[in-house]
Parts: C-alpha cells; sequence; structure tokens
C-alpha cells in the first residue's frame, strides 16, 4: 500500500504569493483588495496572513489581524475552482490556531448575510452572531453580520478545535479511502 501524503498545505503568504491571491480575489469578490494592499499587510506586525496550497498551487488565502487578545478576521477566500474540498475550514482553523499562538482570546469577522455557507463554517467554530451593520458592502449594499467567538484559549474550546481537526482530517482521509476503492 502507498503512503498517500495530503496534497494541500496551509502556511505563511509570501510576496511571491501576492499576484496569485490578488487574482483569486478578483475571482471571488465584487469589490476586491487591490494586489498592494497584501504587500503592505504582510510588513503589518500585527497581521498573520496565510494561503492554502494544493498541490504547490494556492488555492485560497486567509488573513487576520491580532491586537492585544483579539483577532479580527479581514479575509477568507477559495478559488471558485476548489470549492467543495474544506480548504476554507483548513484555513480557517489554521488562522485561529495562529490566533490562540499569539495570544488572542476571542475573534471576530464580518460575512455578508446572505453568505449562509459561510456563516454555518464560522458557527461550527463558535463564532456567533451579535450584531448587524447595514448596508456594509458597497457592491450592493448588502447588510454584514458581525460574529464573535469567544473563550479561544479556554480547555472546551481548545478541546473542540482539537475534534474538529481530527474530523477534518478524518474526512480527508476517507475521501482517499472512497477513491482508491473506486480504482
Amino acid at each position: 500500500m502507498a503512503i498517500i501524503i495530503d496534497p494541500i498545505s496551509v502556511e505563511p503568504m509570501r510576496r511571491s504569493d501576492v499576484p496569485i491571491v490578488a487574482n483569486i480575489e478578483k475571482r471571488c469578490y465584487a469589490t476586491p483588495w487591490h494586489e498592494n494592499a497584501y504587500y503592505t499587510e504582510l510588513s503589518n506586525r500585527s497581521a498573520v496572513y496565510l494561503v492554502a496550497r494544493l498541490e504547490g498551487e494556492v488555492v485560497g488565502y486567509c488573513g487576520m489581524w491580532v491586537i492585544m487578545d483579539e483577532a479580527h478576521i479581514t479575509t477568507l477566500a477559495v478559488d471558485p475552482d476548489h470549492r467543495g474540498k474544506k480548504i476554507g475550514e483548513r484555513l480557517l482553523h489554521a488562522l485561529l490556531e495562529e490566533a490562540i499562538l499569539h495570544g488572542a482570546n476571542r475573534a471576530t469577522l464580518e460575512v455578508r448575510e446572505g453568505n449562509l455557507i459561510a456563516q454555518n463554517l464560522y458557527c461550527k467554530y463558535g463564532f456567533k452572531n451579535t450584531a448587524i451593520r447595514k448596508n456594509y458592502y458597497s457592491d450592493n449594499q448588502e447588510n454584514a453580520i458581525v460574529m464573535w467567538a469567544e473563550g479561544l484559549r479556554e480547555p472546551d474550546y481548545l478541546e473542540r478545535m482539537r475534534e474538529l481537526k481530527r474530523r477534518l482530517y478524518q474526512a480527508y482521509d476517507d475521501h482517499l479511502r472512497d477513491r482508491d476503492e473506486l480504482r
């Protein structure tokens, strides 16, 4: 039996990743950040930006600022051609692990009111709806839901993170096993 190595990795964003990230950004958002914004973020000491690579190719990214004990998730996107592979969840999980390592005990983000897939993912990781920002998104005046996760360094949350990671990688192992059985 061959040893199967997970082809998805999550690692720090490099300057050389920025043009690809900017291209994904344009495919995902009606009002994308300018490429220069990512270069600025990579030199921001309060910021953490990660990319997901599928067999070496950047297919998603995420970022946050950690200030004091709060993490503010600024962006998370997966190339439309690679959605449905749990890449977004891997990015979120890795970002929250980084938040905890940087001393954050709570995290926040804004999500489009109509983006139920993202909202469900955030709820899975303990985020709760706390407010609505009316007409937040300039492209269509859609409301943003403000979500917060509390107690990131508490034993219950850390156990939740361990269990979610176990399930995330188990789902990948099951996918590989199913794929190999079809061959």
